[in-house]
């Protein structure tokens, strides 16, 4: 049941992988499926980003294992933390 939950919820939220520093908006960023996505989940050079505003994080019953839930409004802040030299993954409701 907890696969399904997760599978169904990867499935609904927008991914954006590769996030470049250079792209200004989030159109302009690839998107991809969630069995991709599960095929990352172990690799140690992707970083999963939860993008999801406070409340739907805090409401959700499931959370990718392992992502870092980081403020969307406060990108400015932490993105440049992120190794450019990893896969960035960035998810949101």
């Amino acid at each position: 049941m907890h696969k399904t939950k997760l599978g169904v919820m990867v499935m609904v939220v927008s991914l954006m992988v590769a996030f470049s520093w250079a792209c200004s908006s989030a159109a302009e960023s690839p998107r991809i499926d969630k069995e991709t996505v599960k095929g990352w989940l172990a690799n140690p050079q992707v970083i999963i980003v939860d993008v999801r505003a406070g409340g739907d994080w805090q409401d959700s019953t499931t959370k990718i294992k392992g992502a870092v839930r980081q403020d969307p409004k406060a990108v400015q802040t932490w993105a440049a933390s992120l190794p450019k030299e990893k896969k960035i993954v960035l998810y949101c409701a």
